[in-house]
């Protein structure tokens, strides 16, 4: 995976962070929702400690809104768990420590990349998803959340099948998944900061506002973090979102475990 942050931070246009900041607030100015928005971040490919993951826990902890860590299992030591814990309180309701497949590892021979697709067996499915979800157990107690996001967002209908079986309580993909049906609620992911694929800057923050403003109009606002890729413009623009929603009287910070518990999903 690419350690370089996408080119919308690598060439940040000078009033990205004004249109932004307009784009958002005016897009929840004219909010119809009758209630409080629903707002989630869900940070991917943790296991291993590093500045920017020990940034990223304090910049939440800073604005007081929930964030959900997706955890690759094969990375996770309890020694690793240890470091986190060291740096914030990880049974905190502020924290929801869940699945992120098993190795991270691609086993699409052709296509899109995915984990857990559809040139797999059942048994080597059931294999990785078990082995995964019993050492995250093992290492974090009661602390593991059984949610699933699947590497890349995506994974076959046989995944999610047993994922059911397994007592999974829910699954997180992209909003382009929602075609494929599952028998698990589904906190999909609606605004990705930080694996962009337009050409240039100026593309990539108009789609960006895009997703944020339709992401609104949803009542529903769910954005997808990968720390790794992050450079100091876009913690400064992480910054920014988490100012906004945790000021809005509009927005509640939300982890899988409220949205299940307030059966919005």
């Amino acid at each position: 995976m690419s350690r370089l942050p996408c080119i919308l931070y690598d060439n940040f246009p000078g009033d990205g962070f004004k249109i932004i900041r307009r784009t958002l607030i005016s897009a929840l100015d004219r909010s119809t929702a009758t209630g409080p928005l629903p707002v989630l971040f869900r940070a991917d490919d943790v296991g291993v400690p590093s500045a920017n993951f020990v940034r990223l826990l304090e910049l939440f902890a800073d604005h007081s809104l929930p964030l959900c860590l997706a955890v690759v299992p094969s990375w996770l030591t309890a020694a690793r768990w240890s470091i986190f814990r060291s740096h914030v309180q990880t049974g905190s309701s502020q924290w929801c420590w869940h699945q992120h497949g098993w190795r991270h590892a691609n086993h699409q021979p052709h296509g899109k990349k995915a984990e857990f697709g559809s040139t797999r067996s059942a048994a080597a499915l059931r294999a990785d998803l078990s082995r995964g979800k019993g050492r995250l157990e093992s290492i974090m107690g009661a602390e593991f959340t059984p949610v699933f996001t699947p590497p890349w967002n995506r994974c076959s209908r046989q995944s999610l099948d047993l994922l059911a079986e397994l007592d999974y309580k829910g699954v997180s993909r992209s909003s382009g998944e929602q075609s494929r049906r599952t028998p698990l609620p589904d906190f999909y992911i609606n605004v990705d900061l930080h694996t962009r694929k337009e050409a240039g800057a100026g593309a990539a923050l108009q789609a960006l506002c895009r997703e944020l403003q339709q992401a609104v109009e949803e009542h529903y606002v769910s954005v997808m973090i990968h720390h790794q890729l992050m450079n100091e413009t876009a913690f400064e623009l992480l910054d920014l979102l988490l100012s906004i929603f945790s000021k809005s009287s509009k927005c509640r910070g939300c982890s899988f475990n409220d949205l299940e518990d307030s059966g919005f999903l």
